[in-house]
């Protein structure tokens, strides 16, 4: 067979590699067809509500649930990295106030990279992998917070010792302690983001990864595919889309201008999963509880409403995104964070691909399908 007729055979082309398994992993499975998600081994519905944040990333990093000792250990050293240091701190008041977080939150973690001592060693052993990603994980929700603050014209905060992964988040962003139901909610939220198999991001960090490069460059890879659209910004559009209707009067109505308009619907549909996503329905009773404790059930009234809505009009199922937005509101988060909240769980996730890549490397190098002119003839400038 001549290379003419090699490049004559059909080639089957997946387009955003749809249904294509570019490897194995033993992190999390993203079950399309059963509607499932699985954390090493539990699926999420075994771990929402129950695990804590804390006990979730060393789940994902080690492989199996803390012991109680473990678990003192593992808590002391996220509560140890958690203070931003002086030259970090300096960095982000440096920065323009208003630019978009995610793009903040990207170049800081690049710092990182760059203010630790190892961080650009590329035949960094997984146990110094290991520990940039501990302190990674504890540093990130209070540089978000930082953001937050100063954004607002705020001080920074330093964090609490005594506080958890997600109360102390909260404590840094809006000034107090938050109460027993804010704190768990939003470490139910952590947990529930944590990982999702190979999605965008993280096989964005996977890729770096695979170059041998080093830790700092995959997550603050991960970080610039997050901030996209079509990935984490769909919580922040979800919210915006909520404000837009305003009220639950108005939901029939914006359903069928976006319908006439041949628009989306922020917070619906999913590349992998055939029915509703694993992960809504208990994001949906977190917004419920929130709305009720606080005396104002208008943004989750509008979610419910809207979800049947467009159920009727298009048969869509709802996504993590779509009540991730009135459960983030509801704690008092502004929306432009709201990108950048769902990088503090995922964090973990993308820590544990990373030092999985790591373990068992292989360049990942996709082929592409040529579908330009050939045998050109190179014609010379004067004569174009």
């Amino acid at each position: 067979m001549t290379p003419g007729d090699q490049a004559a055979q059909p080639v089957d082309v997946r387009r955003g590699l749809e249904g294509v398994v570019a490897g194995d992993t033993a992190i999390s499975d993203v079950d399309g067809q059963r509607c499932q998600l699985i954390y090493r081994g539990y699926p999420i519905g075994e771990l929402a509500g129950r695990a804590t944040h804390e006990e979730v990333s060393f789940l994902l990093l080690e492989g199996t649930l803390p012991t109680r000792a473990q678990l003192a250990e593992w808590t002391a050293r996220l509560a140890a990295g958690r203070a931003l240091e002086p030259p970090l701190l300096s960095l982000l008041q440096s920065l323009p106030r208003h630019a978009e977080p995610m793009a903040l939150l990207r170049t800081a973690v690049s710092f990182l990279g760059a203010y630790d001592d190892a961080g650009d060693d590329a035949e960094a052993s997984l146990d110094a992998i290991r520990r940039k990603a501990v302190r990674t994980i504890a540093v990130l929700p209070t540089i978000v917070a930082a953001i937050g603050r100063l954004r607002a014209g705020q001080p920074v905060l330093p964090p609490k010792a005594d506080l958890g992964y997600a109360a102390n988040f909260l404590h840094i962003l809006l000034g107090a302690e938050p109460s027993p139901q804010a704190a768990e909610s939003l470490d139910a939220y952590f947990v529930l983001l944590a990982d999702h198999g190979f999605n965008a991001s993280t096989f964005t960090a996977r890729t770096v990864t695979g170059t041998r490069s080093d830790y700092y460059s995959a997550i603050t890879a991960a970080i610039g595919s997050l901030k996209g659209p079509l990935h984490g910004a769909a919580n922040r559009k979800a919210m915006e889309m909520l404000t837009e209707i305003g009220s639950d009067e108005q939901v029939e109505p914006y359903v069928q201008r976006t319908l006439a308009d041949h628009k989306r619907f922020m917070g619906f549909g999913h590349r992998v999963y055939k029915g509703e996503d694993p992960r809504a329905k208990h994001l949906k009773a977190i917004a419920q509880r929130l709305g009720e404790a606080s005396g104002d059930s208008r943004w989750f009234t509008i979610s419910e409403r809207l979800q049947q809505a467009v159920w009727r009009a298009k048969q869509l199922y709802i996504n993590v995104d779509f009540y991730s937005a009135s459960l983030l509101h509801y704690l008092g988060i502004p929306t432009e964070l709201f990108t950048a909240m769902f990088a503090c769980a995922r964090v973990a996730g993308w820590s544990a691909h990373v030092i999985e890549q790591a373990a068992n490397n292989r360049l990942i190098r996709p082929l592409a399908l040529y579908v330009g002119p050939r045998d050109l003839r190179f014609v010379p400038l004067d004569q174009r």
